[in-house]
């Protein structure tokens, strides 16, 4: 299941770490890969632990946690501290798997990486290339989404960042654990919490077929959820 999330930015908050992010010291992006990864990874990123990527972080997590279709998508139980990388022209990142399990040397946290985010913050007219290629059952995403727009896709799936030909590529990523671990079972919950939404604003939240429907929605999450 791949899902954009547009505006989790407004234009102003992207100016705004823009610039606070354009005047930081980058280093090496292959330092928080795996050694299969670190081989086809070539970019910069804000250092993880610094306090500039934890502040900016903290405010993309407040933002996602009061974000209604974030949730439904993600039923996250855990969100890792988010990263920041570049692409300046001829890097990319080819054809990887992101790591199951990843752990914050900070705050000692760790999850199961169920769920991968790309948070974009550049726009796509800022360059050339830099699209994000998606493998599911359905064959290769091509995405490529204005600043401040984010796509949630699984961290099983092969993908890559095509090489940047023109100007630079800024994204935070980051990952997900959700508490449904099974992916049919969330995309399931994810579709019917998206007809209850339709149903509320047609009949209204307190219509028999809304009380139904919510029912065996929150029957599911029991039925699923690991907390």
């Amino acid at each position: 299941m791949l899902i954009c999330i547009p505006e989790v930015l407004d234009k102003g908050e992207v100016a705004e770490f823009r610039g606070l992010m354009d005047a930081a010291q980058w280093e090496d992006g292959r330092g928080t890969a795996g050694a299969q990864s670190a081989l086809v990874k070539h970019n910069e990123q804000l250092p993880g632990d610094g306090d500039l990527a934890r502040a900016l972080g903290a405010r993309i997590i407040s933002r996602l946690t009061a974000n209604p279709l974030f949730i439904s998508a993600a039923v996250p139980l855990n969100i890792f501290p988010p990263l920041f990388n570049r692409y300046g022209a001829g890097a990319g990142f080819g054809l990887h798997v992101d790591n199951s399990i990843r752990g914050d040397r900070l705050t000692g946290l760790r999850i199961r990486t169920d769920l991968s985010a790309t948070l974009f913050l550049s726009e796509p007219d800022d360059y050339d290339g830099g699209e994000l290629t998606i493998e599911d059952a359905f064959g290769a995403q091509e995405v490529k989404l204005p600043a401040g727009h984010m796509v949630l896709y699984p961290a099983s799936s092969l993908h890559l960042v095509a090489p940047v030909t023109r100007g630079a590529r800024v994204s935070s990523f980051f990952w997900i654990q959700s508490m449904i671990h099974d992916a049919s079972a969330r995309a399931m919950i994810f579709d019917l919490d998206q007809a209850i939404q339709g149903v509320t604003a047609r009949l209204g939240i307190d219509a028999d077929e809304t009380v139904r429907l919510s029912h065996v929605y929150h029957n599911l999450i029991r039925a699923y959820a690991e907390v």
